[in-house]
C-alpha cells in the first residue's frame, strides 16, 4: 500500500535505516552513562518522597550524600541498601534523614554485602514497578467499564493556572465540555529545577508544579468526572527538564495517561546538556512504555523559531528519530504521540496545501501512532477573529489528515491566558469542524501528481538528505545539534545545564531499575 501521497517505500525504509543509523550511538551513549536524576528516580520507585523543612527533596539529600562519599559512577543502588542492610536505618527515610545530619557515611560493598545490597534494592524498586503495572492495569479497566472517547482525534485542552485547586475545576469543566484529554501546563522555568517540588502548589508562574500530590489530585478529580459522563478522561503532564525521569517515575506511579516527552526539546528550548537529555530521556521513555503512557514529542517547537516552510524537513527527521528513540526504549506504536504543527505564516501563497502536505506526510510516515497535532501560535497576531478562522482551517486539515491527538487552538494565543469561555468557543470551533467534516478523510484523496504529494515528496527528500548530512558529522547527532540542525538552536554537546549530573557508569554499575524496565533481571 502506498497510501493517499504514493510515497516510493524505497525512500520510505531508507529515511528508517539512516534513521536508526543516527540513533544508535546515542543509545549507546546513554547505555554508558547515568544521571543524579535517573538514580533519585530509582530511589523514588523505591518508595522515598517528602521533603526536608527547606523543601529540598529526601531523594537529592540522600543522592547527594552518596555522591559525596562515593560518587555515582556506581549507581546508588549498592551503597544505599548496604547501609540499610547494615542496621545504618530502618527504611529509606531514616537514613536519608541520617544522611542530611551526617551522621552516616556510605562505602561500596563487595563480595557477600554487595549480594545483600542488590537483593534488597531489587526487592524495594520491584514493589515500585508492580505499582506501576497495578495502576497500567487500572487504566484499562476504568476504560473498560467507564467506556472511552468515542473516536480519535482525541481533544486535547490545556489547563494552567498555578494552583491546583483552581485547576481541577477548570479541568473538570473542559471534560464536561467535551475534552478527552487535559494536559497541565507546567509553571515555566520547572524545566531548569534540578528537584521535584513536593506536595500541592497553589502558585506557579503560567502554569501549575509537577508534583506527585498534583498529579495524584488532578487524576482523582478527573476519575470522578470519568465516571460522570461515562467516558477515561486522560491526564497529561510534562517529562522533560533535569527531572524528566523523576517525573516519568511519579507519573506512572499516579497513573498519568500521556507525557510530553521529546528527545531534544530541552537540549534545544532549555539549554540542558545533550548527553544529560538522552540519557534521562531513554530512561523516562523505558518507564513510559512500562506504565503504557502515551508521549508527546516536540517537534512543533521547531516551527516556532524556523520558518515552516523551510524547515518541514526537520520536523521529518525528528519524528523518524524520536520513533527509533522511543522503539528502543520499548513503546509500541500506539504510545508514539509524535508531535507537528500547523505552523505556516497565512500569507504564504497556497499555506493551506502546503499544511495538508505535510500533515499527510506525518500520517503516511507513522500510520499506527496517535500523531499529536498542534495548533497555530507563532502567526496568531491578536485578531481574535482570524485567530478562530485560523484555528478552524486546522481543525479541518486535522480532520482530512486523521491526525489522533488534536489541540485545541485558542483564538486568544498571544494575547491572554485563555478564560473559560475562550475555551467554551475554542472546542465549539472543535466539534463543528469534526461533526461536519464526519469520515470526510475518506473521501480526500489528492490527485496522483498533484501539489500535495509532490510537496510531500519533497520534504521526505530533504530529510533523507539531512540525515544522511548528520552520518557525515564525526559525532554525528551531537554535532548536528551543536550546529544549529533543529530549530536554529546551537547547543555543544559540552554545554548547557546540568552536565555536571551526569557519570559514566563503571564496570561494576548497579541499577536494580533499570534491570527491571529492561527486562535482565
Amino acid at each position: 500500500m502506498t497510501g493517499k501521497l504514493d510515497l516510493d517505500p524505497v525512500l520510505v525504509r531508507r529515511a528508517r535505516v539512516l534513521a536508526r543509523q543516527v540513533g544508535r550511538p546515542i543509545v549507546k551513549l546513554a547505555r554508558q552513562h547515568t544521571t543524579v536524576s535517573v538514580e533519585r528516580a530509582t530511589l523514588r520507585l523505591a518508595g522515598l518522597s517528602g521533603a526536608d523543612p527547606d523543601g529540598t527533596p529526601w531523594v537529592n539529600r540522600l543522592a547527594d550524600a552518596v555522591r559525596a562519599d562515593v560518587g555515582l559512577e556506581h549507581g546508588l543502588a549498592l551503597p544505599v541498601w548496604d547501609a540499610l542492610v547494615r542496621g545504618e536505618g530502618e527504611d529509606l527515610l531514616v537514613l536519608a534523614q541520617k544522611a542530611a545530619a551526617g551522621s552516616v557515611r556510605f562505602r561500596l560493598p563487595d563480595g557477600r554485602d554487595a549480594t545483600r545490597a542488590q537483593a534488597a534494592a531489587r526487592r524495594q524498586v520491584g514493589a515500585g514497578i508492580r505499582r506501576i503495572d497495578a495502576q497500567r492495569k487500572a487504566r484499562e479497566r476504568l476504560i473498560r467499564t467507564m467506556g472511552d472517547a468515542p473516536s480519535q482525534p482525541w481533544i486535547y485542552l490545556i489547563v494552567a493556572t498555578g494552583d491546583i485547586y483552581e485547576d481541577i475545576p477548570q479541568a473538570q469543566a473542559a471534560a464536561r465540555a467535551g475534552a478527552d484529554v487535559i494536559a497541565v501546563i507546567r509553571s515555566t522555568g520547572q524545566s531548569l529545577l534540578d528537584y521535584v517540588p513536593e506536595g500541592a502548589t497553589r502558585e506557579g508562574f503560567a502554569g501549575t508544579y509537577a508534583t506527585q500530590e498534583n498529579f495524584r489530585l488532578m487524576r482523582a478529580a478527573l476519575d470522578e468526572t470519568s465516571r460522570e459522563l461515562g467516558r477515561y478522561v486522560r491526564l497529561t503532564n510534562y517529562a522533560s527538564g533535569l527531572c524528566m525521569p523523576e517525573i516519568a517515575a511519579l507519573a506512572g506511579l499516579e497513573r498519568l495517561d500521556m507525557m510530553l516527552n521529546d528527545s531534544m526539546y530541552g537540549i534545544l528550548f532549555r539549554d540542558i546538556n545533550p548527553i544529560r537529555t538522552f540519557v534521562d530521556q531513554r530512561f523516562s521513555r523505558q518507564v513510559h512504555a512500562r506504565a503504557g503512557i502515551v508521549i508527546n514529542t516536540g517537534e512543533d517547537n521547531y516551527l516556532t523559531t524556523a520558518d515552516a516552510v523551510e524547515a518541514a524537513h526537520t520536523v521529518t527527521t525528528s519524528q523518524l528519530l524520536n520513533e527509533f528513540f522511543a522503539k528502543e526504549a520499548g513503546l509500541a506504536d500506539w504510545q508514539l504521540g509524535l508531535g507537528h504543527a500547523f505552523e505556516i505564516d497565512p500569507d504564504v501563497p497556497s499555506s493551506l496545501r502546503l499544511e495538508l502536505a505535510h500533515a499527510l506526510l506525518a500520517r503516511e510516515l507513522f500510520p499506527k501512532a496517535p500523531l499529536k497535532w498542534m495548533p497555530p501560535t507563532k502567526h496568531m497576531t491578536g485578531d481574535v477573529f482570524r485567530g478562530y478562522l485560523l484555528d478552524g482551517f486546522f481543525n479541518l486539515v486535522g480532520a482530512l489528515t486523521g491526525q489522533g491527538i488534536l489541540l485545541v487552538g485558542m483564538m486568544t494565543e498571544a494575547v491572554v491566558t485563555p478564560w473559560l469561555s475562550d475555551r467554551d468557543l475554542a472546542l465549539q470551533n472543535v466539534r463543528y469542524v469534526l461533526h461536519a467534516a464526519g469520515d470526510l478523510q475518506a473521501d480526500f484523496r489528492p490527485l496522483p501528481g498533484s501539489f500535495i504529494p509532490a510537496r510531500a515528496q519533497q520534504v521526505l527528500g530533504e530529510s533523507i538528505d539531512l540525515l544522511e548530512r548528520i552520518l557525515e558529522h564525526d559525532r554525528g547527532l551531537l554535532d548536528a545539534i551543536a550546529d544549529g540542525t533543529f530549530g536554529l538552536m546551537r547547543r555543544p554537546p559540552d554545554g548547557g545545564r546540568g552536565l555536571d549530573g551526569v557519570f559514566r557508569k563503571a564496570p561494576a554499575y548497579v541499577n536494580p531499575a533499570t534491570d527491571l524496565l529492561e527486562g535482565t533481571a
